[in-house]
């Protein structure tokens, strides 16, 4: 028996347990891309899929509404992976296990994937349904938003004949987007040479951190394992000698680092010393972050390695991860508490022959993110390495005339009693692509409550659904 059978709207809910079953992480998204292509198939349902995965299906207008103007519907396949280190969940091949608690689904000892699932089933429902009053739809499936918005970056928006759009990919019930930060990711790659190891090994992990989406969760100062990871190196390398001969950790540089690993060396007469440090710092770290990061811990524990990086490289590296900025740089200066420029480091690599950081950047102004950017370049070549930035996105401005926003202010405003809030946020949205491609089209965001996004503690609140899934009915039935 399906777990969220007996949920209201029970398509929604059917539609999301399906997609669930099928593994749709970022870059693995050919399959349920597929799964869209065939139900449209299956009800005789107008469908393009292109070379990135995304996916238009079309429907016509119910009875009265076939001239009405084209509504786009907008949600992307793809999730972001993470789960708790004793899972043995393979994202590539099963299915989440989805359970219900205290009123919110969630996964076991995963992401949920409500971010974008429940866009995704939302859309579905709408199409399967007979009964919906809508005008004509194009129900757009985009890919691997997760990391660069590569689908929506692919789009063809010849593709596409409406005007406006409602995308579907924000995770507060009651506030409508109508604008977003731009970004761009950044990877800071360090070349390391090896030489044979001596001395004692010693393996540290930070771990048990918070973690969550680094748009949403950025400004509640959670920690960052690889920020915390190069603070304890440095502190250490200033008690006593030592050699890295490993760094790693992180699933996406949009997600708050959770764990951050390091391998490193040092003279037998320091290692009690070395560990008594990071002991001290576990100590530390729990008085700084109180009750906020609950299940934060640091490990060291006694290891072997055969090799190290050189001592220069070894204090490039620690020396890089111990300056970077990571967090919050700035917030708006026109809106009160909202973030407006920002930067975080997610993935760390070693491979044979460096050190690769991949960081996310966000910001609502340009120059900021320019400013930014060059900053990055040049703590990149103090490092001894070299900077990449790709997968650069424009902020989606707010629209000062908006015929959908109006409409879907009007609609809430008669449901409820009383107008929605309508903001701009930090978070990337793909709207920002949209807008850029097509300046004319008329976008605005919502979705229902999501909480812990990126993080395996992601949930998603089921009466919330209903009631966001009533909401977006009756704006279809008023666009009509």
């Amino acid at each position: 028996m399906a777990v969220l059978s007996e949920l209201e709207p029970k398509r929604v809910f059917h539609y999301f347990e399906e997609i669930c079953k099928i593994p749709h992480g970022s870059h693995n998204t050919k399959e349920i891309s597929d799964y869209c292509v065939n139900f449209a198939r299956e009800r005789n349902l107008s469908v393009i899929q292109d070379e990135a995965n995304n996916v238009i299906i079309r429907k016509p207008g119910t009875e009265g509404c076939e001239d009405s103007e084209t509504l786009i519907l907008q949600g992307h396949l793809d999730m972001v992976c993470e789960k708790t280190p004793d899972s043995s969940h393979d994202f590539e091949k099963d299915g989440l296990k989805l359970w219900i608690q205290d009123g919110y689904v969630t996964a076991k000892d995963t992401t949920l994937g409500g971010d974008d699932g429940i866009a995704v089933a939302m859309m579905l429902a709408v199409l399967d349904s007979d009964e919906i009053v809508h005008p004509p739809l194009e129900a757009l499936f985009t890919s691997d938003e997760e990391v660069g918005m590569g689908g929506a970056g692919a789009l063809n928006m010849d593709d596409l004949r409406g005007k406006m759009l409602i995308n579907i990919d924000s995770e507060e019930e009651g506030i409508l987007t109508a604008g977003c930060a731009g970004g761009f990711r950044f990877d800071t790659v360090i070349p390391v040479s090896y030489e044979k190891a001596e001395g004692e090994a010693l393996s540290i992990v930070i771990g048990g951190l918070t973690g969550g989406h680094s748009g949403c969760e950025i400004h509640k100062q959670r920690g960052n394992a690889h920020a915390l990871m190069g603070r304890l190196l440095n502190h250490l390398r200033r008690q006593t000698p030592l050699r890295l001969a490993e760094i790693v950790g992180g699933k996406g540089d949009n997600v708050i680092a959770v764990k951050s690993e390091a391998k490193i060396a040092v003279s037998p007469k320091d290692k009690e010393t070395c560990m008594n440090a990071v002991r001290k710092m576990e100590r530390v770290w729990k008085d700084e972050f109180g009750e906020d990061e609950p299940g934060l811990y640091v490990e060291v524990t006694e290891d072997k390695a055969d090799r190290v990086f050189a001592q220069a490289d070894t204090n490039r590296v620690i020396s890089y991860l111990s300056t970077m900025q990571n967090g919050v740089i700035c917030y708006e200066r026109q809106v009160e508490g909202q973030v407006e420029t920002s930067l975080n480091v997610g993935i760390i690599q070693t491979s044979e022959r460096e050190v690769i950081i991949s960081h996310l950047v966000r910001s609502s102004m340009e120059s900021k993110k320019w400013d930014l950017k060059e900053r990055l370049f040049a703590l990149a070549e103090l490092a001894g390495g070299k900077g990449e930035a790709r997968d650069e996105y424009p902020a989606w401005n707010y629209r000062k005339d908006s015929k959908l926003r109006e409409l879907m202010v009007r609609v809430y405003q008669e449901m409820y009693g009383e107008k929605p809030q309508v903001l701009t946020i930090h978070a990337g949205l793909e709207c920002g692509l949209f807008v850029g491609k097509n300046p004319e089209l008329d976008c605005i965001s919502f979705g229902p409550e999501i909480l812990d996004v990126h993080s395996v503690n992601e949930r998603m609140n089921i009466k919330s659904v209903e009631r966001s899934y009533k909401y977006l009915l009756e704006v279809l039935k008023a666009a009509k």
